[in-house]
C-alpha cells in the first residue's frame, strides 16, 4: 500500500467510505462556479460532527497535508478551491446542516456551519423573526463561508456585515482543540472577542464548525421602489437624504448604471423594464422595512414624489404589491449570472465613503476610457455603505485574444484600486481576500498590521495548514502560483 492508499484509509476510518471523496464527485470542488479558478486536492473531506472535523485536523497535521476549507464554494476571489500544487484536501462541512436551536425569545438561532443561508432565513421565518444576511447566492452559499468571508449583500445598510450578526462560534482549531464559544449573549465584555478573529479569516486560522445568529423581529410591513436619475451625484444625494428621512427603516439601496441594468435585463428569464421610453443613466433601488402594518409605502410616496417635483429625480417606480417588489429585486439580483452570459467582467469590489461615489465613479470611467477603450463600464453598488462593484466588462472575442490575462488584470486592477485608496477606500469590500487579492494587501495595507496578522497566523496555525495562500502574504502558496488560471 502506496503513502496515499495508507492516508485514504485512515481518513476513511474516521469519516467512512462515504465521507471521503476521490471519484468524479470531486471535480465540481475542484473549480469556482465561475470557472476561472482551478487546484488540485487528493480528496474532498465530508465530516458529520465536530468531533470528526478535530480528528480530520489532527490526522492531517501529523501527515503533512494542506487544508482547504470549502463552503457553497461561491466565492469570487479564489477563497473557496484548492490550490494547483501540494499535497492537499478540500474540507467541505456540506453535511453539517442542522439548525439546532432557534430560539424566539432570545431573538437567537444556532446552526452547523453547513446551513445554506436560504434555509435559515426559512427557519427564521417560521417563528416570525428575520435573519438579515441577504445574497444573490443565498441558495447556495453556506452560514459557514458567509462568516469565514465576513460576507456583506444587499442589507448592509441597516443591519451590518456577517460579523454584525454573529452572537457566538464554535471553531476546530487546526491542532483538533475545540473551542465552544457558542454564546447568545449581547454583552460579554470578559477578554479578548476570539470570534472576531475567526469571522473574515476565510479558514486561515481553523474551520468554523456552528455559529449562533442574531435574529430580528419580522419586519410588519416593506415599501420598495426604484428610483432614476440623470447623474450619479443626484442619485447619491437622494440616498443621504433618504437615511436621514427614514432613519433605522432603510434597509437596502442598491445602485445600477444604464449598463448594468440593461445586461440583466437582456439575459434574465421574464424580466421586465420597468421604466417607459429610454433606460436612465443609473437607478437605486431603496427598500424599507418598518414595525408599523401600514403607512409606510404612502410615507416613502410623499417623499419622493417631493424629490422628483423638486426635479431631482427623473422617474420613479413604487412597488404597488409583493410581485411587483419581487420583479424589481430580481433584476437586482441576476446581475451575477447576466454579467457571466454578457462578456467577460472584471469585476472590482471597491469601496469609497459614501459621498465620494460620485468622484470615484468619475475618475474610474475617464481611467478606463483612456486605457482600456475596449472596455464597458457596468457598476452595481451597495449605495448605502459606499460598496462599488465596478466591472470592467470586455467581449469574450477580446479577452480571447489577450496574451497574459492575469498581468493584464493585475494592471487594471490596480489602475482602480489606486484611485479608491486616494479616497480613502478600500480595494475588497465584501469579498474578501482568497488567493485573488493578495498582491494587494502587500501593496495597499500598512506593513505592521500586515506584520500583526502573519503573527496571528503562526500562533493559531504554526505549520501553515491551513487554507494557505489565501489573505496573507508569506504564508504559503502566493497569488501567482496558487490559481493562474482567471
Amino acid at each position: 500500500m502506496n503513502t496515499n492508499d495508507s492516508l485514504l484509509a485512515a481518513l476513511r476510518q474516521c469519516l467512512g467510505d462515504n465521507g471521503v471523496v476521490t471519484d468524479g464527485d470531486l471535480a465540481p470542488h475542484l473549480i469556482d462556479w465561475r470557472k476561472r479558478h482551478t487546484g488540485q486536492a487528493l480528496c474532498l473531506l465530508l465530516p458529520r460532527t465536530t468531533a470528526q472535523v478535530a480528528e480530520v485536523l489532527r490526522l492531517c497535521r501529523a501527515q503533512g497535508l494542506r487544508v482547504f476549507p470549502q463552503g457553497g464554494n461561491t466565492s469570487v476571489c479564489g477563497g473557496s478551491v484548492p490550490a494547483e500544487t501540494g499535497r492537499n484536501v478540500i474540507l467541505s462541512l456540506a453535511r453539517m446542516n442542522r439548525i439546532v436551536e432557534v430560539n424566539a425569545r432570545n431573538n437567537s438561532m444556532t446552526v452547523e456551519a453547513g446551513c445554506v443561508l436560504a434555509d435559515i432565513h426559512t427557519a427564521a421565518a417560521a417563528v416570525d423573526r428575520l435573519f438579515p444576511l441577504s445574497l444573490g447566492a443565498e441558495g447556495s452559499c453556506q452560514i459557514g463561508g458567509n462568516i469565514a468571508t465576513n460576507a456583506g449583500g444587499t442589507n448592509v445598510v441597516r443591519f451590518g456585515n456577517t460579523r454584525d450578526l454573529i452572537l457566538g462560534l464554535e471553531v476546530v482549531m487546526p491542532d483538533g482543540r475545540i473551542w465552544n464559544g457558542l454564546r447568545t449573549l449581547r454583552k460579554n465584555n470578559s477578554g479578548y472577542d476570539l470570534k472576531n478573529l475567526f469571522i473574515g479569516s476565510e479558514g486561515t486560522l481553523g474551520v468554523v464548525t456552528a455559529a449562533t445568529l442574531k435574529l430580528f423581529p419580522a419586519p410588519r410591513s416593506v415599501a420598495t421602489a426604484l428610483l432614476a436619475f440623470d447623474n450619479v451625484d443626484a442619485a447619491v444625494d437622494e440616498a443621504i437624504r433618504l437615511q436621514q428621512r427614514f432613519p433605522g427603516e432603510v434597509v437596502g439601496l442598491e445602485l445600477m448604471s444604464r449598463s448594468e441594468f440593461e445586461i440583466s435585463l437582456r439575459h434574465g428569464h421574464n424580466l421586465r423594464k420597468p421604466f417607459a421610453g429610454a433606460t436612465p443613466a443609473w437607478m437605486v433601488l431603496v427598500e424599507l422595512a418598518a414595525a408599523q402594518t401600514d403607512g409606510l409605502t404612502e410615507a416613502l410616496s410623499a417623499a419622493l414624489e417631493a424629490a422628483y417635483e423638486r426635479g431631482e429625480m427623473a422617474d420613479v417606480v413604487i412597488a404597488t404589491s409583493e410581485q411587483q417588489r419581487q420583479d424589481l429585486w430580481r433584476i437586482r439580483h441576476n446581475v451575477t449570472e447576466a454579467n457571466t452570459r454578457e462578456g467577460m467582467g472584471l469585476t472590482h469590489d471597491i469601496a469609497v465613503p459614501t459621498y465620494q461615489v460620485p468622484d470615484f465613479l468619475r475618475r474610474a470611467g475617464d481611467a478606463l476610457a483612456a486605457r482600456y477603450p475596449d472596455a464597458t463600464p457596468v457598476v452595481v453598488g451597495h449605495l448605502g455603505d459606499g460598496n462599488m462593484h465596478y466591472i470592467a466588462m470586455f467581449s469574450h472575442a477580446f479577452w480571447a485574444a489577450v496574451q497574459d490575462k492575469v498581468g493584464f488584470q493585475r494592471e487594471l486592477s490596480h489602475v482602480l484600486y489606486d484611485i479608491a485608496a486616494a479616497l480613502d477606500g478600500t480595494f475588497s469590500a465584501e469579498h474578501g481576500i482568497g488567493s485573488l487579492h493578495v498582491d494587494e494587501m502587500r501593496i495597499y495595507k500598512d506593513p505592521v498590521e500586515i506584520a500583526l496578522m502573519q503573527q496571528i497566523k503562526a500562533l493559531f496555525d504554526p505549520d501553515g495548514m491551513m487554507n494557505p495562500g489565501r489573505v496573507l502574504p508569506g504564508t504559503g502558496t502566493t497569488a501567482a502560483d496558487g490559481h493562474a488560471t482567471h
